[in-house]
């Protein structure tokens, strides 16, 4: 399954900061918001559903392209490591700007 965005598109170091660091993932501040008052429908706001991918996903791929960087793929199988580097082949297609994200569910076909 693929998805994909025209946003802004993440940096090498965004893709790093963001992706690479559950503690970035956005979960703790969103409890902390929801703990503090906030509402329950504020949860697209922090990111929290990225990670829920891997419940199903073997492995996920982000190719991202920032208008202040070049196009990175960051690539991760959940077990605790993953790599970031500079997409030179266009393996996924030139990105103008924005973020593709593609997900491998192996892993789904043996649940159902």
């Amino acid at each position: 399954m693929t998805i994909e965005d025209t946003g802004i598109g993440m940096t090498k170091d965004e893709l790093i900061n963001n992706l690479g660091t559950i503690a970035k993932s956005g979960t703790k501040a969103f409890m902390e918001a929801v703990s503090a008052g906030g509402d329950m429908s504020m949860i697209g706001q922090f990111g929290v559903g990225f990670y829920s991918a891997y419940l199903v996903a073997d492995k996920v791929t982000v190719v991202s392209k920032s208008n202040d960087d070049e196009q990175y793929i960051w690539e991760s199988a959940a077990g605790g490591s993953f790599s970031v580097t500079k997409d030179t082949a266009l393996a996924h297609g030139e990105i103008k700007r924005g973020t593709l994200s593609d997900f491998s569910f192996n892993t789904i076909r043996r649940v159902v």
